[in-house]
């Protein structure tokens, strides 16, 4: 289990992912839309999520989110794991295209017709150090198009970390040591 905890004067959060479970998610971020898209994101993924957020405006408390969560999935990610993931879905007029690298360089391009959930997409693929591009193909209505979204991801997700018990890079494993001043 992977347990990231970031508290500030604006937010505090605790998220744990966890293998695979047949149970639902437990998310409580007090945000009942964010909620609903880290539900899909957890089922989708097939990584257990328990996600417990408070903040005291709606824009810190999605952005924090999606900084502990990315933060969790950089712990999580095997380094044997398949690496790459891509996927599409459909929801009503959305279509909506994830394709996904969890090799330890964040990148992202979007993006989503909504800006505080591209902002997460964002910060999610800065902190999870991951390459993650998404596009929108269709749509109109912003909620089905941000859902498309998440489940894609998750799905995505779903591919990139699956274990193969074998690096995916021709420079191998790159092993990192950062000593502080103290």
């Amino acid at each position: 289990m992977t347990v990231v905890v970031r508290e500030s004067k604006e937010t505090h959060i605790r998220i744990a992912l966890d293998e695979p479970s047949t149970t639902l998610p437990s998310i409580d971020t007090t945000e009942p839309f964010l909620d609903h898209m880290l539900v899909a994101l957890s089922r989708y993924s097939g990584v257990g999520f328990d996600i417990q957020a408070k903040g005291d405006l709606r824009h810190h408390l999605i952005e924090d989110v999606a900084i502990a969560l990315g933060q969790a999935f950089a712990v999580h990610t095997p380094a044997t794991c398949a690496r790459y993931g891509e996927r599409t879905v459909p929801m009503d007029d959305a279509l909506v295209q994830v394709v996904l690298d969890l090799g330890g360089r964040p990148y992202y391009r979007g993006p989503l017709p909504s800006g505080i959930y591209d902002h997460f997409m964002r910060s999610f693929a800065d902190n999870a150090k991951a390459t993650l591009h998404v596009r929108v193909l269709r749509g109109t209505d912003k909620h089905h198009i941000i859902e498309a979204a998440f489940k894609a991801l998750g799905l995505a997700l779903r591919e990139a970390l699956v274990e193969t018990g074998a690096v995916f890079s021709t420079k191998g494993s790159v092993k990192l040591e950062i000593n502080g001043n103290g």
